[in-house]
Order: C-alpha cells, then sequence, then structure tokens
C-alpha cells in the first residue's frame, strides 16, 4: 500500500517497492531520454499511484481540517516520490545504455570491413582485439601434453606398479602431444590492405601465450622482417613503424615472395604455417607463383587472407587465379571477427 509506504516514512520498503516496480516495469529495456517519462509513470502506476491520487482526493474534498492536513503531507509526498523515482530511471537509464551502447558498438566494430573504419574507433578497435585474444586464450590455453583418457598404456602402467608385485595401484594412459604450429605471416602493407594487416599482426602478437612461435614479414614491394621491432617496440610502435619502413611503393607480390624465399625459405618445415595477407594485387607484374608453390612444398599449409571480397578477386589486376592453386585455403577476410576466425583456427592446430 502506497499511501501506508509514504505515511510511514520507511525508506528501506520504498526502495524495494521501487525497485521491484522497475523489474516488473522492464526498465532494462530503456534506452534513449525521452522515455525516462514513460518509465517514471510506469513505475508510480506499478507502486500505486492510482489510489494515493484518490486518496489525497478524498482528503481534500472532506471538510475536515485535519484530513486535509493529511491529504497535503501525501500530495508533498507523492512529488518527492515522483523525483524519486526519476532520479532512479535516469540513474538506471545510465547504467544500461552505457553497457548495452558499449556491446552494441563492439558487436558492430567487429563485423564492418577494415578498410571502412573510422580513425575515432580505433581505441576501441584495440580495446577489443586485446578482449577478443584474451577469450581466445583462455580457450585455447592447455598443457602440451594431453591425457587421451580411455587408452590404456600397458607397458607403462606394469612399470609403474613393479614394486607393488604387479598389483596395479597406478594406471597410466596414453598421452598425445599437442605441439603449436610454427607461424610465418607475410604481410602487404600497402595503402589499401594496411588496416586489415596492422589488426592481423595484433591479433597474432596479442595471442603469444599459446601461439608463441611467430614470424613476420611486411612488403609492398621489397619485404622485410620486422618480428624484431615488436621484441624491442610497443605493439602500436611496432606496427607503425613497420608500415612506415615497408609501406611505400608500389605492391610486387613476385619481388616480396622472392626476398621471402631468401630469408626464409630454409626454416619452412612441416610444422610451419604461412599466412600470406594482402589483395593479391601486384600491378601487373609477375608474382612469381613458382616460389609460393615450392613453399607450398615444404610448409603445412599456406593459408591466403584476401581483404576484399570474392567477387572482386581475379579483377583488374588481380592475381588471385595464379596464385590459390599453391594455397591450402583462401579466405574473404576483412573484420575482426573473419582475423579471430583465422587466429583461433590456428591456435587448435596440432600435429
Amino acid at each position: 500500500n502506497l499511501v501506508e509506504l509514504l505515511e510511514s516514512g520507511d525508506q528501506a520498503r520504498l526502495q524495494m517497492a521501487l525497485a521491484e516496480a522497475a523489474r516488473t516495469e522492464q526498465l532494462n529495456q530503456i534506452r534513449s531520454f525521452m522515455q525516462r517519462g514513460l518509465f517514471a509513470y510506469r513505475i508510480m502506476q506499478r507502486m500505486g499511484l492510482a489510489e494515493l491520487d484518490r486518496v489525497i482526493y478524498e482528503e481534500g474534498q472532506s471538510g475536515d481540517a485535519g484530513r486535509q492536513a493529511r491529504g497535503e503531507r501525501l500530495e508533498k509526498a507523492r512529488e518527492a516520490l515522483r523525483l524519486q523515482v526519476r532520479d532512479y530511471v535516469e540513474k538506471q537509464m545510465l547504467l544500461f545504455t552505457a553497457n548495452q551502447g558499449r556491446r552494441l558498438r563492439e558487436d558492430v566494430l567487429s563485423q564492418i570491413r577494415l578498410a571502412n573504419l573510422d580513425q575515432s574507433d580505433l581505441r576501441i578497435m584495440r580495446e577489443l582485439v586485446r578482449k577478443m585474444a584474451k577469450k581466445l586464450v583462455a580457450l585455447h590455453s592447455r598443457r602440451r601434453k594431453v591425457d587421451r583418457r580411455g587408452i590404456l598404456d600397458v607397458r607403462k602402467t606394469i612399470r609403474a606398479n613393479i614394486e607393488y608385485d604387479g598389483l596395479m595401484f597406478h594406471t597410466v594412459w596414453k598421452q598425445k602431444r599437442i605441439d603449436r604450429p610454427k607461424v610465418m605471416v607475410v604481410c602487404d602493407v600497402s595503402n589499401s590492405v594496411a588496416p586489415v594487416a596492422r589488426f592481423l599482426l595484433m591479433f597474432l602478437y596479442s595471442v603469444q601465450e599459446v601461439l608463441p612461435k611467430v614470424r613476420s614479414f611486411a612488403f609492398s614491394n621489397t619485404l622485410g622482417e620486422i618480428t624484431q621491432l615488436f621484441d624491442e617496440h610497443e605493439m602500436d610502435a611496432a606496427l607503425a613503424e613497420a608500415i612506415k619502413k615497408h609501406g611505400g611503393g608500389g605492391t610486387d607480390y613476385g619481388q616480396a615472395f622472392a626476398d621471402f624465399a631468401e630469408a626464409a625459405l630454409d626454416d619452412i618445415d612441416h610444422r610451419t604455417t604461412v599466412l600470406v595477407m594482402g589483395d593479391a594485387r601486384s600491378n601487373y607484374t609477375d608474382p612469381r607463383a613458382d616460389i609460393l608453390k615450392l613453399i607450398h612444398q615444404r610448409a603445412r599449409r599456406v593459408l591466403f587472407l584476401n581483404p576484399e571480397r570474392k567477387s572482386s578477386w581475379d579483377s583488374g589486376d588481380s592475381v588471385m587465379r595464379t596464385l590459390t592453386p599453391y594455397c591450402d585455403r583462401a579466405i574473404s577476410c576483412a573484420s575482426l571477427k573473419d582475423l579471430r576466425r583465422v587466429v583461433s583456427d590456428l591456435m587448435r592446430s596440432s600435429v
């Protein structure tokens, strides 16, 4: 009874009633300041405003001085309650919309094409990459040796129980060794694809706890290794330096593959995953698919990540059709969501 609550002056019970009415009226669905008045009115109605209004009216019309004084006290209490409810709605609205807005913004940013990214969102994007990477690490972290329950290692079990005259006090289960793949990433950092390269490298270096063996190379025409930059500088500074050093000039995939082969071909083996990230637009130069073929023969797998839509592949100076026969997978990869999927796949890999 709202009348009794207001006359008792019990603020604790009044707050409980207010919170319960807010939950019933689904205040957590509020999304804008335009809805403040509506939700405040609905909450007060739920708390018993109609009965309060009736009592105030009847007391005011009674002609009795005592009852009229009571009506005036209730009228003041009603106004105080209205302000209290309005304050409560505003505070809850700030809480709900701040959280919902952030989640909504992050969800949009995770799916937007990185080439269309607004510079003002870079800070949120960096935080989002770190958050995604942290979740991936938590998901994929596990011991390098994992028990395969259900497959008994008989010889080791017997050996472990020799001191017990053959009684099986200890069972030993066969184990499977989990090895993380070595990763070499070759990034086109020319202007058209630099944003995607930036976030791919950011992703890879944010999950080194689980995927520690990453070597990075950047090119637009000539290629150079940038692994050491990430050892010596913070992430943003290393990325800026890599793009500054290797991002100029016309793109030449043939020269880049030749430089990569000279720098790293001897280090590629059956545990190596080679990631090539770029739009495969080589300015009508020879892309040297023969070198990529040799890389493919040595590596465990070669993945080509192209930020363009598949409908644009092979148009103009694109050489995707020439390169894809020597790739295990060619993937359209243009958003954080796409990059997360690729990195998660790498982290699941084992031999």
